[in-house]
């Protein structure tokens, strides 16, 4: 790998876009049902596009998600809504090759909206590849990273955890606890990135690229972000503990922003 692909830039200053993977054998008959379920007219959904280790042809079975994001024509409705929850929730029951399935749901109109070209325009275009329907991603340039990019994806960091520490706390079982602590994980590393600098050359694309170049900046943090690190890949820590430490990486943070 050479070192423009290496910092999740390419030669030119972009941001990289998902490479071109076969879907692994173990992965693609769920992939292909999903389709088939989520492809019908009644739904509305536009184009379906996979992200995350799948996308990549690094997932393990039994250990991996399966991600999708889904676009519809319009803005979903309430039932519309409720009848992808239990086709996610179908898949997810069927298919123990994967420990969660899950959907990011936009409309056409928000996805293509130029105040969210930041978001998701750089998610449909860098992190996503489409596998069925319309591929939005090609009406839209490549991106430059930048802080503002960050911050447009991530900028939602304290409400979001704040929700993550309430199911945490309010979960009716420790499996959905620690499903709840592996998903806080992994939003919270992500989150780091908007503390990268203004000249940061480097786009970080896996967990471990997220961690190391926020510890390139804040070394003292490395102990705690590590604790995360491993939650987000092996989550087993008590929930009180959990959420202590969770609330104080959060309260650092928002002191940061601030």
């Amino acid at each position: 790998m050479s070192a423009a692909h290496s910092n999740g830039v390419d030669a030119d200053g972009f941001i990289l876009t998902l490479p071109e993977a076969s879907v692994q054998s173990e992965f693609q008959p769920l992939l292909e049902e999903a389709c088939t379920a989520l492809s019908q007219e009644a739904l509305g959904v536009q184009g379906i596009y996979l992200y995350g280790s799948v996308a990549r042809g690094e997932a393990i079975p039994g250990v991996s998600d399966l991600d999708l994001t889904l676009v519809l024509r319009e803005a979903p409705t309430s039932q519309v809504l409720e009848r992808l929850e239990v086709i996610r929730r179908d898949l997810e029951r069927r298919h123990s090759q994967v420990t969660k399935v899950d959907f990011d749901i936009g409309s056409r109109g928000e996805v293509m909206a130029a105040e969210n070209r930041n978001s998701w325009g750089v998610w449909l275009k860098h992190h996503c590849r489409c596998v069925w329907g319309e591929d939005l991603a090609l009406h839209v340039e490549r991106f430059r990273p930048s802080v503002e990019i960050a911050l447009a994806m991530n900028g939602d960091f304290e409400k979001v955890l704040t929700d993550y520490l309430t199911r945490i706390a309010s979960a009716d079982t420790e499996l959905e606890r620690l499903r709840w602590q592996r998903e806080a994980s992994r939003k919270l590393i992500r989150a780091t990135h908007v503390f990268r600098s203004q000249d940061a050359a480097t786009w970080p694309q896996t967990l471990e690229e997220h961690v190391a170049l926020f510890v390139q900046g804040h070394p003292t943090m490395m102990v705690h972000v590590a604790f995360f690190l491993f939650e987000a890949r092996n989550p087993s820590a008590d929930g009180e503990k959990f959420s202590a430490r969770l609330q104080a990486f959060l309260s650092w943070m928002v002191s940061q922003r601030a």
